[in-house]
């Protein structure tokens, strides 16, 4: 995994690819005039298997900031398959635009064609921006797709698998940090409650968790308060007295200053790419904070979109998840024991995976 890298404007892919330290095996733009689609695909490996990965679909401010981030979470999703021991490689898409206002069938099956000309090299599922709908009509155009809703043949939506992990994680680092696996009366700070932070936040409540939120948007707020009337709402969790930071928005929330601030005492969430660069793993390492590498403690959803694509049942999937617990124990140990950050150790975990398969 590296470190976020600011680019030149005029940098080309294998310029991006270089200064980012990924090597893709393939990257695609996807250009659809009649429905307006603009996508780019980025296959970073496929040694364990076909790559998968959700679609993002996000109103990014440039084509190039759209290229380093689905080069950066396709290759977060090869390290994540890996950990975990999934016969899958690494790929993601990212559409560029604004969901509620350029979402239309007509774009999603455009989408579908170019997934579908890859052959099965790239699955896609949802992410940031869609849903288990709109992968039902990515599907109209092609079978490389998981993640469809259980009306279509599919598993559903992956955010209560994704926030599920996340819990199995936090209750493992808890179990390291202060002896034992219950989270009742830890205050979590959940930053992000959509469609995976407000599952999260279901859990920890029912564990008795006292739970605090953020969230720009005032909709996601409402929904919270709705459903559970004990969460307390904050401007900003990273900034709180909390015990846990659960990361559950976009990435690069950890930056040096972040993290010689925060109070808590273990960071586990489900966004991606959370360290803005390695070095903030050993500064939380420095001050004891527990983090649970990102790819690890988020690949709940990963487990069931390949559980789908495989046919297990909802109950082999539901302990394929629970399993990121043993995963999350075994790097916050080893790091322990190594004085190594858990970044370190993770990386190392999933490169060891890479290179036999590579042999």
């Amino acid at each position: 995994m590296t470190a976020q890298t600011v680019l030149d404007a005029d940098a080309g892919v294998f310029d991006r690819q270089a200064a980012l330290g990924t090597t893709h095996e393939q990257v695609i733009f996807c250009q659809d005039e009649r429905s307006g689609l603009r996508a780019i695909i980025g296959i970073h490996h496929t040694g364990l298997g076909p790559a998968l990965g959700g679609t993002r679909f996000y109103p990014y401010r440039s084509e190039q900031a759209a290229l380093a981030d689905v080069l950066r979470l396709s290759e977060g999703m090869t390290y994540k398959a890996a950990a975990v021991g999934l016969p899958l490689g690494g790929g993601k898409c990212v559409i560029i635009g604004d969901p509620l206002v350029r979402k239309t069938p007509e774009l999603l099956h455009a989408y579908g064609r170019f997934v579908d000309s890859l052959a099965g090299r790239y699955i896609t599922a949802a992410d940031l921006g869609t849903t288990a709908e709109d992968m039902d009509e990515v599907g109209t155009a092609t079978r490389h797709v998981v993640g469809r809703t259980e009306q279509a043949g599919g598993s559903g939506d992956t955010g209560w698998s994704t926030a599920y992990g996340v819990f199995q994680a936090m209750r493992a680092a808890a179990a390291v940090q202060w002896g034992t696996t219950g989270l009742a009366g830890r205050t979590v700070g959940v930053e992000g409650a959509g469609k995976v932070g407000y599952h999260l936040i279901g859990l920890l409540t029912a564990a008795g968790a006292q739970v605090v939120v953020t969230d720009p948007a005032d909709g996601a707020l409402q929904r919270i308060r709705a459903a559970y009337d004990s969460v307390r709402v904050s401007s900003a969790v990273i900034e709180d007295p909390i015990d846990v930071y659960a990361p559950c928005a976009l990435g690069s929330t950890l930056t040096p200053a972040s993290a010689n601030a925060l109070r808590a005492s273990v960071v586990c969430g489900a966004a991606n790419n959370q360290l803005q660069d390695r070095t903030v793993a050993a500064t939380l390492a420095d001050r004891g904070v527990v983090w649970v590498p990102d790819y690890i403690a988020n690949a709940g959803g990963l487990i069931q979109a390949n559980g789908e694509r495989l046919g297990k049942s909802p109950q082999d999937v539901r302990a394929d998840i629970e399993a990121i617990s043993t995963s999350v124990t075994d790097v916050i140990v080893q790091a322990g024991q190594t004085g190594v950050t858990t970044a370190a150790v993770a990386d190392a975990m999933a490169r060891q995976r890479l290179a036999r398969a590579a042999r």
